[in-house]
């Protein structure tokens, strides 16, 4: 099973292994400064080791300025981190993109994630222009005959060595048309994608829905799901992607607890209130993982905790997570 799903292709990298051997996988997010402090990597790589079994380095994530995704990773990796790079389409074209992974393939990198990117109009040089010379389906494609042909998307071979990695890529099951999702996914699959991270689940039952739809089709036999979670950290981050965030469900259910989590406490007590939602964000996060890890198909769960990487340990730890399995 395993073996279908990378094509019996070895990445030789940690979560490849975590998976092939049927390990429940954990990764987690990890965003680089609007600097050149090093020191920022440093210290949330050091939060999250041995806690995760890799993590995401998000590329100029929202479309903003931010530390190179590629250069992030070596300086986690020297703090003992396990990196899945993150390259969007939205910032080069076909040229730059394998140039770069070629170079992150030699620094030691091992698994990539696939995207389109967030659209330029979204972060803090609106008037930027986009390339997106490819697609993300194309840029999996690309990436796979890199690593499983060994030429360049021209057709030229690769003379030497070739980039080594294990392909990610991500999936909304949420997004309309929601009976679409699992074609969307089929199509990546289809490209040669070896694993996937989900958008935040906050609505189970749709999740439950769009994962039975994988199933059916047979797509959890050919990639490795990790579904997304996403901790709350407060009643009006959880209003707000009800009601403002397109493509994102989040049940009512979630929001009315975090409501009543600061039932009693007043207004003006702001550090208390910060604390009770976020002990009930994280007691949300727990038992979605509880509850995701008995859906036939999920291989794991991604935490997107974004500069609230001290979250992260208490969730694994809750749901029962740790220690982390050698392999």
């Amino acid at each position: 099973m395993a073996e279908e799903r990378t094509n019996g292709y070895k990445s030789g990298s940690n979560l490849e292994k975590i998976l092939r051997a049927g390990h429940f996988a954990v990764t987690a997010e990890l965003g680089p400064p609007q600097s050149a402090d090093p020191e920022v990597i440093r210290h949330k790589a050091r939060l999250l080791r041995g806690v995760v079994d890799a993590v995401n380095i998000t590329d100029n994530q929202t479309a903003i300025v931010r530390m190179s995704s590629i250069a992030s990773a070596v300086l986690a990796m020297q703090e003992g981190i396990e990196p899945i790079v993150q390259m969007t389409c939205r910032d080069r074209n076909r040229l730059a993109i394998q140039a770069d992974l070629l170079g992150a393939s030699a620094l030691g990198v091992r698994n990539l994630l696939c995207l389109t990117g967030d659209h330029q109009s979204f972060g803090n040089h609106p008037t930027a222009k986009n390339v997106h010379d490819l697609d993300s389906i194309q840029l999996i494609r690309m990436v796979k005959e890199m690593r499983d042909e060994g030429r360049f998307q021209c057709g030229d071979e690769i003379k030497g060595v070739v980039p080594r990695f294990l392909i990610g890529a991500a999936i909304n099951p949420f997004a309309d048309p929601f009976e679409f999702r699992p074609y969307r996914l089929a199509k990546k699959v289809a490209a040669g994608v070896d694993f996937i991270q989900t958008q935040i689940v906050l609505d189970m039952d749709r999740f439950r829905e769009f994962m039975k739809r994988v199933v059916d089709m047979g797509l959890h036999e050919k990639v490795y799901i990790l579904a997304g979670i996403g901790p709350l950290k407060s009643a009006g981050a959880a209003r707000y992607m009800r009601d403002k965030v397109p493509g994102m469900l989040v049940a009512d259910e979630y929001v009315e607890r975090m409501q009543a989590a600061v039932k009693g406490i007043p207004k003006e007590d702001k550090k208390a209130r910060r604390e009770a939602w976020r002990q009930e964000g994280i007691r949300i996060a727990i038992e979605q993982i509880q509850e995701i890890k008995e859906i036939e198909g999920v291989a794991g769960v991604h935490i997107m905790a974004i500069e609230w990487e001290e979250a992260v340990k208490p969730i694994v730890e809750g749901a029962g997570l740790l220690p982390r399995p050698e392999v």
